[in-house]
């Protein structure tokens, strides 16, 4: 998994912070994880592998602004969907500097059409499954017939 660099922010003041409010501006670790029912390790291990960046209070404190809590939405989007966080980071454009929005939504379709011939090749893969199953069902129970009770 690469890093992704990001320019630290400047440190500000805690006074600018709100409390638990998805319209807020900026968040703090814990309500960020108490909204989006993750850990706070989660959080700082996708901070680490730089696909979000906190600004730091005078103290250290992490604060997280809307524009990171829409990209933790999104990475958690994309990690149901059974995206890598290099796919996500990719998607989010994180990978990429120079990359517009048209050529972001480009390369999530292109992930998106990855991922759905991904699905549809498991579900062949389990309809198959399922019909040897019932197939190993009916022989057993007509065994189960020839023997007796």
């Amino acid at each position: 998994m690469a890093s992704y660099i990001h320019r630290r922010q400047p440190a500000i003041s805690s006074a600018n912070m709100t409390t638990a409010n998805p319209s807020a501006d900026l968040f703090t670790i814990s309500q960020l994880a108490r909204d989006l029912e993750i850990s706070a390790r989660s959080i700082r291990y996708y901070e680490e592998k730089g696909l979000i960046s906190p600004r730091r209070t005078q103290g250290n404190q992490r604060i997280y602004s809307r524009r990171d809590r829409a990209r933790l939405k999104l990475i958690l989007r994309g990690k149901r969907f059974g995206y890598s966080l290099d796919e996500i980071a990719e998607m989010i454009g994180l990978t990429d500097v120079d990359m517009d929005e048209t050529e972001q939504i480009r390369k999530s379709l292109q992930y998106g059409e990855k991922k759905l011939a991904e699905i549809r090749d498991r579900i062949s893969e389990l309809k198959l499954l399922e019909q040897e199953l019932v197939a190993v069902k009916d022989k057993l129970i007509r065994r189960l017939q020839e023997i007796g009770p």
